[in-house]
């Protein structure tokens, strides 16, 4: 039986692509295999966002391209961000690679496997819900980004975006409840704008709703958000139905209005605050997370201390942060040369870094004795580990609930990445040993 790995680095939209490329390859009659070596077809899943990460998939295929003396029969596929709509250069820094295929297009991949195998391929692409999910899993509801930031690639490879009707998406999260999934997490590139290009017009709050009345399922989260199509009741939603957690992903990316006029954001640092207060006023107990870009060209060290400031003032649950990195293609790349040097782009980093450590270790230890519901979603070095509704990592003492188990947990100890509790920790356990 010919044997398949697929290789991801990237973001959850790109995981998820593994996982419905995953399944159709098995439908095909093909093995999974854990190691490349061992696999006689390798997907590497790529994503060119950052630099480091470009770096990580065309240092591995270059490995792949010295091996491929011992593998002579191996069939080689490239998909995800790092190709384009001109895959001519590619081809020529690459040529060990066998197929070429943009982000979710799988028939590429899949009709070269079939040529080479001899398998068929009938009907291996239909209703691509994975089969083995995680008991937390990605569901991409909205492919592509409208937005353009002048920084950014994406809407030049994964193209306009383009909304997957309710009812898909319904019976999808369905089929997945009933292979064990408790929570959901719907993806977008901006998943606030879910639903515009669709007739009737929806939007995230109605999708949300749909899904809320699926018997089984626990969760919904969403990400990742813009500060311009989080709308009013996309933030109602988040606090009148109580399977969506309490946990907005919102990238602010520079605290000075300059920049963000540079990188066409669409908002100034006044209005981010404004939806920040909307939202914790409407939403107790929301846990907020953003991305930060440090170094932009042209930002100088005052704008930087911009950024933060924002960090102090609005004191993110969590933060993304990476300095800038050119990505050509983009506009920032066509007009705007770099101006800071690659020394201060470390710093900033590591100042941007640094002060978010310290604004994370005071919020979760003032979660220290506190009690959470947790979703236990997998295990880490033999500790159980599940999260709490606002997205705290939280690792499991005293006690082995079953995974897939919502249970009560009382909060024993806190770092600034992750959070331990200890079911015996809980006011009804302490109640019950006392008497």
């Amino acid at each position: 039986m010919p044997t398949y790995h697929v290789w991801t680095v990237g973001c959850q939209m790109n995981v998820a692509d593994s996982q419905r490329l995953d399944l159709s390859l098995e439908r095909m009659g093909l093995e999974r295999v854990g190691q490349i070596d061992e696999a006689d077809v390798v997907v590497v899943n790529t994503c060119v966002v950052r630099q480091s990460a470009e770096d990580t998939a065309t240092g591995l295929l270059g490995r792949l391209g010295k091996d491929r003396a011992n593998h002579p029969g191996r069939v080689i596929a490239v998909m995800g961000c790092m190709v384009g709509p001109d895959q001519a250069d590619l081809k020529r820094r690459f040529p060990q690679v066998d197929v070429w295929a943009r982000p979710q297009e799988f028939q590429p991949i899949v009709d070269i496997v079939g040529a080479r195998t001899g398998l068929s391929t009938e009907g291996c692409l239909a209703n691509l819900t994975p089969h083995l999910p995680d008991v937390s899993t990605f569901v991409p509801i909205v492919h592509g980004c409208d937005k353009f930031c002048t920084f950014c690639i994406i809407p030049y490879r994964r193209g306009r975006e383009m909304s997957r009707p309710v009812a898909e998406l319904v019976d999808e999260v369905t089929r997945l409840i009933g292979r064990g999934v408790k929570e959901v997490t719907l993806l977008g590139q901006n998943v606030d704008s879910y639903g515009h290009d669709l007739r009737p017009r929806v939007d995230l709050a109605d999708l949300m709703e749909e899904l809320h009345e699926i018997s089984g399922l626990k969760r919904i989260r969403f990400l990742t958000s813009h500060p311009n199509d989080m709308s009013r009741r996309i933030i109602r939603a988040i606090a009148e139905l109580p399977k969506v957690c309490e946990n907005v992903n919102l990238p602010f990316q520079a605290g000075d209005d300059r920049i963000l006029a540079e990188m066409r954001r669409g908002y100034t640092r006044a209005q981010f605050m404004e939806r920040v207060h909307e939202i914790r006023e409407t939403v107790p107990g929301v846990t907020l997370t953003t991305d930060l870009i440090v170094g932009f060209p042209g930002e100088t060290d005052a704008e930087f201390e911009q950024s933060l400031l924002m960090l102090e003032e609005v004191r993110f649950d969590k933060v993304h942060s990476a300095a800038y990195s050119e990505r050509e293609g983009t506009y920032a790349s066509r007009r705007m040369p770099e101006t800071v040097p690659r020394e201060e782009k470390k710093r900033r980093l590591g100042a941007a870094n640094d002060l978010q450590a310290l604004i994370q270790t005071e919020l979760n230890a003032d979660l220290v004795g506190l009690e959470f519901d947790i979703l236990v979603d997998g295990e880490t070095r033999g500790r159980l580990r599940g999260r709490t509704r606002g997205d705290k990592l939280v690792y499991v003492t005293g006690g082995g609930p079953a995974l897939g188990e919502t249970v009560m947990i009382g909060i024993t100890g806190a770092s600034p990445w992750s959070l331990v509790g200890d079911l015996r920790a809980t006011q009804s356990q302490k109640e019950l040993v006392s008497t």
